[in-house]
C-alpha cells in the first residue's frame, strides 16, 4: 500500500472543523516541556524502488533462511507451513476480517476461534481455552495475575528462573507497581526447576514452570503440581514451542490448572520477531476469572448452530475495575492460522513432527558430544539443548556467521554463570547434512 499524504488544504479543512486555527493550538493540552522543539531530522526522500532497494539491504544484513542454517530457537522456531494455510489465509474473508462485536455478521469469525478453542483444549488437555491473547509473555503475566485473583489474599508468585528470561521481564513489568511479590526458583544441576525452594515460600497464590523449559529440558509437571497443589496453590505452566506436546504428556494430563504459552510455531512465520500468539487454557472451575473473552456456541431460534460472544470480561464491556484483563484484542489472525495449521496436520501429523524435532535435536546432540562437546544438562530435552563450548568460542562464533551458519544462542547474557555456552535449536527445518556441516565447523 502507498503511502498516500493529506494536502495542505485537507489539512486546513480538518483544522477548521475541530475548531484549530494550527498544529499548535491542537496539540496545546499538551505541556510545552512534553512536547518536541525543531523539526524531526528525517534523511532525504527516496522513490519507491530506492526505497525497496535500502529495504532489500537491510535486509541482507540479518541473519535469517534460508541463506542461513539456523540453529536457534529460544522461544522463536522454525517449522515448515503447508501450503493450506498459506493460500487461506490468502483469502480476503479471513485477512481483513475484524474482532467479532455483531455476532449476527461475525458467524465466521467466531466460529474460527471457536475451532481454535477446541483445538487447543485438545492439544494441551485442558478443560476450556480462550480466545487467544498477544503472545506468550503478556499470557504468563495474566495467568499469575488470575492466581491473584483466585488466590485472594495471596501476596506472592513464584516463576522458575528456567522461564523464558524475556516472559520473566515481562511479568516484573506487570506486577512491580503493585503491592505482589515475584519469587524466583532456582534451578538444578540436571537443568530442572529446584521445587523444594517452594518449602520455605508462605502465601503462594500461583507456581508457574516452563517445559520444556529455557534450557530445552522437560520439567516432571507430575511431581511439580503435586508439590505446588500441597501449598493450595495454582500451578502455571507455560511453553515457547506448543509442538512439543505432540510428544509429551499434556499439561492437563498432569493436574495443571492454567496452561499457557507462545503459539507461533503452530503455523505463523517467524517475521523478525512478530506477531505472536498468546494460548491460554484453564480448568473449567476458574473460567470465570479467566482474562480475554471466550467463543460459545449456541442455537438459534430456529434451531441452527450459531456462535456467539459467550464470556468478555475486559475492560471494553465492564468496568476497568471489575475486568478480569485489560487486554484488549485477541490475536484473531494468527489464532486462525494455527487453527488452520493444527487441522491440516492432524493429531498424527502433530505426533510425527514432534518426533522429527525431537530425534535430530537428539542426533546433533550426539555429534556434538562425540566430536567432545560437553552437553550441559542430563535432563531429556524436545528440541533444544544447551552445550558447553571451550573459552574462546566467540571466534569460531563469529567464523561461523561468515559462512551462512548461526550456531545458536549464547547464554551468558541471561545467565552469567553460563559463559561459553549456548543454546541450540533443530527443528524438521534442518537436514542430516546441516547438522554434519555444524558438527564439523565447531570442530575445525
Amino acid at each position: 500500500m502507498r503511502y498516500l499524504p493529506h494536502t495542505e488544504e485537507d489539512i486546513a479543512a480538518m483544522l477548521q472543523v475541530v475548531g484549530a486555527k494550527n498544529f499548535d493550538e491542537l496539540f496545546s493540552t499538551i505541556p510545552e516541556d512534553c512536547r518536541r522543539k525543531g523539526d524531526i531530522k528525517l534523511p532525504d526522500p527516496l522513490t519507491e524502488w530506492e526505497l525497496n532497494e535500502h529495504m532489500d539491504n537491510l535486509a541482507g544484513d540479518m541473519a535469517v533462511s534460508p541463506e542461513y542454517k539456523v540453529f536457534m530457537g529460544a522461544g522463536s522456531y522454525e517449522h515448515y507451513i503447508p501450503s493450506s494455510v498459506s493460500y487461506l489465509m490468502g483469502r480476503s474473508e479471513i485477512s481483513t476480517a475484524y474482532t467479532p462485536y455483531q455476532p449476527e455478521i461475525s458467524q465466521g469469525t467466531l466460529q474460527a476461534i471457536y475451532e481454535y478453542q477446541t483445538l487447543v483444549s485438545r492439544l494441551l488437555g485442558m478443560e476450556v481455552a480462550n480466545a487467544s491473547m498477544y503472545d506468550g509473555a503478556s499470557a504468563l503475566a495474566e495467568a499469575l495475575l488470575m492466581s491473584i485473583r483466585i488466590g485472594r489474599k495471596r501476596k506472592k508468585v513464584a516463576v522458575s528462573s528456567l522461564v523464558h528470561p524475556l516472559y520473566r521481564r515481562v511479568v516484573q513489568t506487570y506486577l512491580e507497581p503493585t503491592p505482589y511479590e515475584v519469587v524466583e526458583l532456582p534451578y538444578l544441576e540436571n537443568g530442572r526447576t529446584d521445587i523444594s525452594a517452594l518449602d520455605g515460600i508462605d502465601d503462594l497464590a500461583g507456581v508457574a514452570v516452563q517445559s520444556p523449559n529455557f534450557f530445552g529440558c522437560i520439567e516432571d509437571l507430575q511431581a511439580i503440581g503435586e508439590k505446588v497443589h500441597e501449598q493450595k496453590a495454582l500451578f502455571i505452566t507455560c511453553f515457547s514451542e506448543p509442538l512439543a506436546y505432540g510428544l509429551l504428556k499434556s499439561p492437563g494430563s498432569q493436574d495443571a490448572d492454567i496452561a499457557c504459552g507462545e503459539g507461533q510455531s503452530l503455523g505463523i512465520p517467524r517475521s523478525f520477531g512478530g506477531p505472536g500468539l498468546g494460548i491460554f487454557a484453564a480448568k473449567n472451575k476458574y473460567v470465570r476469572s479467566m482474562p480475554g473473552r471466550l467463543i460459545g456456541q449456541t442455537k438459534d431460534m430456529d434451531g441452527n448452530r450459531g456462535f456467539v460472544l459467550t464470556l468478555s470480561t475486559r475492560e471494553q464491556h465492564i468496568r476497568r475495575e471489575k475486568a478480569t484483563s485489560n487486554i484488549c484484542s485477541n490475536e484473531g489472525l494468527c489464532a486462525t492460522m494455527a487453527t488452520m495449521y493444527m487441522a491440516s496436520v492432524g493429531g498424527t501429523g502433530m505426533r510425527e513432527l514432534a518426533g522429527l524435532n525431537r530425534d535430530k535435536a537428539e542426533y546433533l546432540k550426539r555429534g556434538l558430544k562425540k566430536a567432545g562437546f560437553k552437553i550441559a544438562f542430563d535432563a531429556p530435552t524436545f528440541n533444544e539443548f544447551v552445550v558447553e563450548f571451550p573459552e574462546g568460542f566467540e571466534k569460531t562464533y563469529e567464523r561461523l556467521l561468515q559462512k551462512n551458519i548461526v550456531a545458536g544462542l549464547p547464554l551468558a547474557s541471561y545467565y552469567p554463570d553460563l559463559k561459553n555456552h549456548c543454546l541450540l535449536c533443530v527443528t524438521e527445518t534442518r537436514s542430516k547434512n546441516d547438522m554434519d556441516v555444524l558438527i564439523k565447523e565447531v570442530k575445525s
